[in-house]
């Protein structure tokens, strides 16, 4: 945990966020694991509770792992919006370096309690924790909300950090899954807030659709992580669509497969810039050295 801890930490500290990118099958975590790779930047490798019931959490565990250790320790298996207790101690049992509970479609009292039962449970075994407080709108495999929940309070968000421990804190902002259906208004101000009061990175979810300034904005406030799922799904769905139509001979599907994945890779290398985590390993991996303790001799 302490290396995820540090990875987040160096990114609030210095003006970046690592990007966190949801896939749906092994092409899609491919796509992450090569364009990180190639702009040598640390990632997270997000699966949500969909993929893990249709790929299986023993089969995300393996390619993650194949792929933190190809990436020296920069490509986190995460598990996204789960809402339940037993699948985030599950994942635990799996190696995932990182959890989210996500309990804020309850009562705030029954989110701190539940994820508070996950934090104990993760820091136990050194895995990382992320809450949420405030529902993030919209319709996606992540989860569904309209909005017609009480608004945050920091108050609220203080009582999460404090009374839970949790690493890291997503906030609803008015933020969305899913594509925009009109230009968002995001409470931005209630980031700055929120970060006066707790001193953990801050989460932002629904990345996909929102403008640049808009990105970059909220990395000022506070954000170390952005999470993006949408835009991925759309670019591999699109292509492998195009290349269905374009190739209806075909019959192997790695032949569809590979110019899907090279378009997520597009899409992967724009976030990784617009987050600033652009050749970021080298910065984590220089400033864990420096803070490594010496060998007794």
């Amino acid at each position: 945990m302490r290396e995820n801890k540090d990875l987040l930490r160096l990114a609030l500290d210095n003006g970046y966020a690592v990007p966190a990118f949801n896939y749906s099958d092994i092409w899609e975590f491919l796509a992450i694991a090569e364009a990180a790779e190639e702009l040598q930047a640390p990632v997270y490798t997000a699966s949500t509770m969909l993929t893990v019931h249709t790929v299986g959490m023993d089969y995300c565990s393996a390619f993650a792992g194949v792929g933190y250790r190809n990436a020296g320790s920069m490509l986190y298996n995460h598990l996204d919006h789960c809402t339940s207790v037993e699948m985030c101690e599950r994942a635990l049992d799996y190696g995932y370096q990182s959890v989210m509970f996500d309990g804020s479609g309850l009562p705030i009292d029954e989110n701190i309690a539940l994820t508070g039962e996950v934090a104990r449970a993760a820091h136990a075994r050194g895995v990382f924790v992320e809450a949420e407080v405030g529902q993030i709108l919209g319709e996606g495999e992540e989860g569904s909300c309209d909005g017609g929940g009480e608004p945050v309070t920091p108050e609220q968000c203080v009582r999460m950090v404090v009374e839970t421990g949790v690493n890291s804190l997503a906030v609803g902002i008015g933020n969305q899954h899913g594509f925009y259906g009109e230009t968002p208004k995001l409470n931005v101000a209630l980031l700055s807030e929120v970060r006066r009061h707790v001193d953990i990175p801050l989460v932002l979810h629904g990345g996909s659709g929102l403008g640049e300034d808009v990105i970059r904005d909220c990395i000022r406030r506070g954000v170390a992580k952005v999470n993006v799922g949408t835009a991925l799904h759309y670019a591999y769905k699109t292509t492998l669509c195009d290349e269905f139509l374009k190739h209806p001979e075909g019959y192997v599907f790695s032949s569809f497969a590979m110019p899907a994945k090279e378009a997520v890779k597009d899409v992967i290398r724009y976030w990784i810039r617009l987050c600033g985590a652009e050749n970021k390993r080298r910065h984590v991996r220089e400033a864990r050295a420096q803070t490594r303790p010496s060998a007794v001799v």
